[in-house]
């Protein structure tokens, strides 16, 4: 990845367990047993991108939905 990558994310906090399903080209279901107080959910979110495409989570924004379920997340 040279270029800076916009995708969508759908966010699942407190589920039974952590995964990441991408649904279409540019947009992702996440699934964190983390809960949504505190940022935690926001971070495994992150944790969760870096990993699957193999980056350094500070490359990873969260551009918008911060508080919400839908987030928009640019990838640097």
């Amino acid at each position: 990845m040279s270029e800076k990558q916009i995708i969508s994310v759908h966010v699942l906090p407190r589920a039974r367990r952590n995964a990441l399903e991408q649904v279409a080209a540019d947009a992702y279901r996440i699934h964190t047993t983390s809960a949504p107080s505190d940022g935690a959910a926001n971070d495994a979110v992150i944790k969760m991108l870096a990993k699957h495409f193999g980056i350094a989570k500070c490359r990873i924004t969260i551009i918008r939905g911060n508080t919400s379920r839908d987030k928009v997340i640019e990838i640097s």
